[in-house]
């Protein structure tokens, strides 16, 4: 291998950690935000848990998403060094621009939206996977996390707290409901592995075979993701240390005062739709949204829909879902102008 592609490969890495770093900040809220928002985990185990569990995720159930991230939106050849670069950059600093505000974020949508800005700017849009399978998910993964939860907030559990199952204080501080609470937590984290990793392996790991000068098929493929994983996962947690607490807080403890077996439903519904959506459909989706719909639904069947929606909180969340993508959207484009005019 040359000084110039080890050169090639050393800066597109690089950005692609940074934003690892910024999915971390943002992907904590969801893991996290419910066992910290109850009092059940303590701040400073969060990250490493955190870390070690995206990355369990990637490993295991990331192969499907990071494929449609790597070569099913945009033409792979069109990966080198320099676009992939221009990609993970707009996306990551899109996300930091949301972490400093202190807003989960959807790192998928993020990630679709510039990729498929450098698609169009290259005339070779999949236009099909994105319309008919990737935003249709994006729609229907929220409001079916919304009702699942509002119909078990309202016809299974507030019945059964109203009478008096849920109320005792030995019920709630029970060793067990800790226990779910932190495995379910667990278990969103690992969601996030599946699915989240690939906005940055997946385009870095199809950038390593084009300037490597490798065939790409699936064997090749799932070697470089490997590694590329092994890379990138681990900044995850240290996102989770920079950008975590602030963004935990305000999902776990500004939108509603959740009880610690509501936390159990909401963390297991969301899990459960990303992981699904990313083993078998390989769609990159929003845990941040799918996690606040969750809670939403719970919160609508607890306190109803006029207390929950005018929180503040909950309308910047749906501002700034709005805006980050499109952020990242216009700097992919705005970064491939300004590669052709300086070329």
């Amino acid at each position: 291998m040359t000084l110039p592609i080890l050169n090639h490969l050393l800066i597109p890495f690089l950005v692609a950690m940074f934003l690892a770093i910024n999915m971390g900040g943002s992907g904590t809220a969801p893991s996290f935000a419910l066992a910290f928002g109850t009092g059940v985990i303590r701040q400073n185990l969060i990250p490493g848990l955190f870390g070690f569990m995206v990355f369990a995720g990637a490993i295991i159930a990331g192969k499907a998403t990071a494929t449609t991230i790597g070569s099913e939106i945009i033409n792979p050849d069109r990966l080198n060094y320099a676009i992939t670069t221009i990609i993970l950059l707009s996306i990551a600093l899109a996300l930091f621009f949301a972490n400093l505000l202190g807003i989960p974020q959807s790192t998928s949508q993020a990630t679709v939206l510039s990729i498929s800005a450098a698609s169009l700017y290259f005339n070779d849009f999949n236009s099909k996977k994105l319309f008919l399978e990737i935003i249709p998910t994006w729609f229907a993964l929220p409001l079916v996390a919304f009702f699942v939860c509002y119909f078990i907030g309202k016809y299974i559990y507030n019945p059964l707290r109203k009478k008096g199952v849920f109320m005792s204080g030995a019920v709630n501080n029970h060793p067990l409901i800790k226990i779910l609470i932190i495995a379910t937590s667990l278990y969103v984290a690992f969601s996030i592995g599946a699915n989240n990793v690939a906005n940055a392996a997946g385009p870095i790991a199809v950038m390593t075979i084009n300037e490597l000068g490798i065939n790409f098929n699936d064997s090749n493929f799932i070697i470089i993701i490997i590694l590329t994983t092994l890379l990138i996962a681990p900044n995850f947690g240290i996102g989770s240390s920079l950008f975590g607490h602030k963004i935990v807080k305000h999902t776990g403890k500004d939108i509603i005062m959740l009880g610690k077996i509501e936390a159990v439903i909401i963390a297991f519904v969301s899990a459960s739709l990303l992981l699904f959506t990313s083993i078998f459909k390989g769609i990159p989706s929003s845990l941040v949204q799918v996690n606040v719909a969750s809670i939403l639904g719970i919160g609508v069947a607890k306190l109803g829909a006029k207390n929950i929606f005018s929180k503040t909180h909950v309308n910047r969340f749906f501002i700034m879902w709005i805006i980050a993508p499109l952020i990242a959207f216009l700097f992919t484009l705005a970064g491939l102008f300004l590669l052709d005019y300086f070329r």
